[in-house]
């Protein structure tokens, strides 16, 4: 199995257009230890032979699909896409908006949603009314927690519910399946990506120990970040994010899996200090053996 990060930073990029904190600064100078991330998405598929499924279609999708393109080859046509289908983990902006600027598409776009994504991407958000005019969607339903399996692409997709907040665009639709991480297997590997983490629980813990590599919300470092910065009031909680740091954070549950799991952090927000690769933060990290995911990254099983 091969994975690229297409996007590692949360809803905003790193830098934040209108952020002027101390990170995104540095980051707009081009501090030594700094990157520019785009908005969270990643690529995954079965083998070298394989069309990729892009997980999140974000707002950057013209320049992540860059990424995955390859010479070329002669009779294939002038327009084609290495992607083979789309998979949403929410229907959050950061996550879908992209789905609008791949309506070039030769065929329609191959989407595998939870119910409650499709009800808002079909809604409030009607992305997909829109995409009708162009190349349309086909929906393939992704069922968390128990639902059947689902295989594309060579890959086997199993979904759980990671999150119960719906976008901020829909009023009184939170529930199981608004947020959603993946399990993906193919040829004896398995993967997990959890892009939003709202609770740590027994169940999560077995699945990402039973995982050779997970890709988790690594968003907040602390549960007061924004206000710190002058950035907010809401919490990283209040938003459905465990943080990173801290007691009984991410980084701590990440420590316990053991060794058999790779740990990579992903969807992080421009306010989150470990995106400075020389902080106390990173060394954090790395003395117990968690990676930060970068844009271009690439991982294989």
């Amino acid at each position: 199995m091969q994975i690229r990060v297409l996007g590692s930073a949360a809803g905003g990029g790193s830098p934040q257009w209108n952020c002027a904190c101390p990170i995104c600064e540095q980051v707009r100078a081009g501090a030594v230890g700094t990157r520019h991330r785009t908005q969270s998405s990643i690529a995954v598929r079965a083998d070298a032979a394989s069309p990729w499924l892009l997980i999140n279609a974000s707002p950057d999708v013209h320049r992540q699909l860059e990424l995955l393109r390859t010479p070329r080859a002669e009779g294939e046509p002038i327009r084609s896409s290495p992607v083979g289908a789309v998979a949403l983990t929410d229907a959050e902006f950061d996550h879908a908006s992209g789905l609008l600027l791949m309506r070039e598409s030769t065929e329609p776009l191959h989407v595998l949603a939870a119910q409650p994504v499709r009800d808002a991407l079909t809604s409030e958000y009607p992305i997909a009314s829109l995409l009708d005019r162009w190349c349309g969607v086909a929906w393939q339903e992704l069922v968390p927690d128990g639902g059947a399996r689902v295989e594309v692409l060579g890959l086997e997709i199993e979904a759980f519910t990671s999150g119960e907040d719906a976008p901020r665009y829909q009023d009184g639709a939170d529930g199981p399946g608004a947020s959603v991480g993946l399990t993906l297997r193919a040829g004896g590997a398995t993967v997990t990506y959890s892009p939003t983490v709202e609770r740590w629980d027994d169940s999560l813990r077995t699945r990402l120990a039973a995982s050779d590599l997970v890709l988790v919300d690594g968003t907040f470092w602390s549960n007061d970040e924004l206000a710190s910065h002058g950035a907010g009031t809401r919490t990283a909680r209040d938003m459905g994010h465990v943080p990173v740091g801290g007691a009984g954070g991410t980084a701590e549950q990440l420590a316990a899996l053991g060794s058999g799991t790779r740990c990579v952090l992903i969807h992080i927000n421009n306010s989150n200090p470990m995106l400075l690769e020389h902080g106390s933060e990173r060394k954090t990290l790395e003395a117990v053996g968690i990676a930060v995911a970068f844009d271009g990254m690439e991982l294989e099983l």
